[in-house]
């Protein structure tokens, strides 16, 4: 028996064991004071997912791509001001013929072949690309332990206090490192419905970002270290939806 051969023999026991762990994946559900609120079964297509580097770097530039306004703007030499008149006649002076000072070959003349900001950097992405890229994301977010399910978010006063002390609540539950004088946003809370005391109270929280879920994507998911998603029952059934 080779190496190779044994290494393979090795493997098939792990890999059957890993793969009837996913397929029965449990996460537990948290409320706001970071107690047990109970468990969630998650289907596989969403969380556990193969990681697809290829797709996920694809959808992710297509969506830059898109967001992406084109600013540089050059003149071509009919949209430079000025040149109308013949700099000088044509024959008895000694200089090179030319018929306008704006000319790109003069300083001050038009640009060729420069930028225009009628340029467009939009690229297409199916539905289809988009939903799987997202369900690669959350199932290595998963897997990092980079996602908590909190039961609700709602808050009954508009208070950025109490708001936060859920955050630090939840964030000891997987021992997130977030700090609330942190200048760039590591948390990403994904909430499954409009709720205006909700938005204005964790609004505030510089180490916290608020998205719906219905917008939720790849480009945003990687943008930010930990994924909070409120309402998991109802909002998992919508991600499920969505492949």
């Amino acid at each position: 028996m080779t190496i190779l051969e044994k290494k393979s023999r090795l493997e098939e026991p792990l890999k059957g064991a890993f793969l009837k762990k996913i397929n029965n994946m449990e996460a537990k559900i948290y409320n706001q004071k970071g107690g047990n609120a109970g468990t969630i079964n998650l289907p596989d297509k969403v969380f556990a997912a193969k990681w697809r580097s290829d797709l996920v770097h694809q959808v992710v530039q297509s969506m830059r791509s898109n967001k992406r306004a084109g600013t540089a703007d050059t003149k071509d030499r009919g949209e430079v001001r000025g040149g109308g008149r013949k700099p000088w006649k044509q024959k008895g002076t000694g200089q090179a013929r030319h018929g306008s000072s704006r000319s790109p070959i003069w300083v001050g003349g038009g640009v060729t072949h420069g930028p225009l900001a009628e340029k467009n950097y939009k690229r297409k992405i199916s539905k289809k690309m988009r939903a799987q890229a997202l369900f690669s994301v959350l199932s290595k977010k998963l897997k990092d332990e980079e996602i908590i399910f909190v039961d609700t978010l709602a808050m009954p006063s508009i208070k950025t206090k109490d708001a936060l002390k859920v955050v630090q609540s939840l964030a000891k539950v997987s021992d997130w490192k977030i700090t609330d004088t942190s200048k760039k946003p590591r948390v990403l809370t994904a909430i499954f419905g409009r709720d205006e005391k909700t938005e204005k109270s964790f609004r505030n929280i510089p180490a916290l970002e608020i998205v719906f879920l219905k917008n939720l994507n790849p480009f945003d998911v990687l943008n930010y270290k930990y994924l909070l998603i409120e309402n998991p029952v109802e909002s998992v059934k919508f991600l499920e939806s969505r492949g």
